[in-house]
């Protein structure tokens, strides 16, 4: 009898929508009671090809208050460089290769969580997301993605801000629904980086997952995201209901919405040619969130996946604004991940 198949957490487009409900309702449920057991005995190895304050303290802090471990390990810094490509001659800065390292892992942990952002040189490479394809082929227990080209874990930390803020957490109420055609504004801003489209991707996602009614804001059509994530935002659409546009103008954008999500994210056709772009991007400055654009709004609320920086992506009073649920949509991470963990450890009992 052959073994179940490996059930990952790689993208939330891979779960059913009644499997994308239940994980919130479970994190629902940590966030009411945060102890618990479902990590008796069990450990997870975290590996970050990149820094991280929140994924880290919230994975970690999440499996000890499930009664697991947590390893952290950083390749290149304190375990050794990792090759990703098949048939290459390890003679370069590579000490052993991903075929090995998720095979050796699997034996010690129970999970393994992946953060490896792009390396910014060649999108239809980085598109590929090997790093965590690579975990994912070759290790015997359920992978996690903890950011890499879409960041899921942050997609269910905000939707479950967003439930909690639009009554979809209360008693007899109905999450499915709650989102269902608020407006939602998902705005670019700008940054004096290059940034990766992950969180860009993945608010596009889940939005649109949500039935809401989407409408990407960005400086113009050089900015909009990869056809991949349009794509799923246009099925998305058709399966759950609400809308989808892409809009250049800040106003009409703003204006009614319910929800605005800021973030900063690279032009893909200047794609690993910072220097051209940014001529373009620092020409559009004013699309910072601001009180003037708030105002537009149908009494919005305005989030952040953060780190932000202040009075360049939004201002003081914006940030600091009782409309703010940038540090609900923070705490969530801890609730979700646990979710998450608990239920691909489970369906490996």
């Amino acid at each position: 009898m052959q073994p179940a198949p490996i059930q990952h957490f790689l993208n939330t487009q891979d779960l059913s929508r009644a499997g994308l409900d239940a994980l919130l309702a479970e994190a629902a449920r940590y966030k009411r009671h945060r102890a618990g057991d479902a990590l008796k005995g069990k450990s997870i190895a975290l590996l970050f090809f990149n820094a991280s304050l929140r994924t880290r303290a919230s994975f970690e802090l999440g499996a000890f208050q499930l009664g697991g471990h947590a390893v952290v390990l950083q390749p290149g810094k304190d375990a050794w460089p990792i090759e990703f490509e098949l048939g290459t001659v390890m003679d370069g800065e590579a000490e052993e290769h991903i075929a090995e390292v998720a095979r050796v892992l699997s034996r010690y942990v129970d999970l393994i969580g992946v953060r490896a952002f792009p390396k910014f040189v060649d999108w239809s490479q980085d598109r590929e997301d090997r790093v965590l394809r690579g975990f994912a082929r070759h290790a015997t227990v359920p992978v996690i993605n903890m950011e890499t080209i879409t960041h899921p874990c942050q997609e269910l930390a905000h939707a479950m801000a967003l439930q909690e803020h639009f009554g979809g957490s209360e008693p007899g109420s109905d999450p499915e629904r709650v989102l269902r055609g608020k407006k939602y504004v998902l705005t670019w801003t700008y940054h004096p980086k290059p940034l990766n489209t992950a969180v860009a991707n993945s608010a596009l996602t889940i939005a649109t997952r949500m039935g809401m009614d989407v409408t990407l804001l960005c400086p113009t059509p050089d900015y909009v995201l990869d056809e991949r994530y349009m794509g799923w935002a246009a099925q998305n659409v058709a399966e759950n209901g609400g809308s989808l546009r892409v809009s250049h103008d800040i106003e009409s954008a703003y204006a009614g919405a319910d929800v605005v999500y800021a973030k900063s994210w690279g032009a893909l056709p200047y794609f690993g040619n910072w220097e051209a772009e940014k001529p373009i991007r620092d020409r559009y400055r004013h699309f910072i969130v601001d009180e003037a654009k708030m105002a537009l709004t149908n009494d919005g609320v305005f989030s952040h996946c953060l780190p932000l920086r202040r009075n360049v992506k939004a201002t003081d009073a914006v940030m600091d604004s009782p409309r703010c649920i940038a540090i609900d949509e923070a705490e969530n991470r801890l609730h979700v991940q646990k979710a998450v963990m608990a239920r691909l450890v489970a369906q490996r009992a």
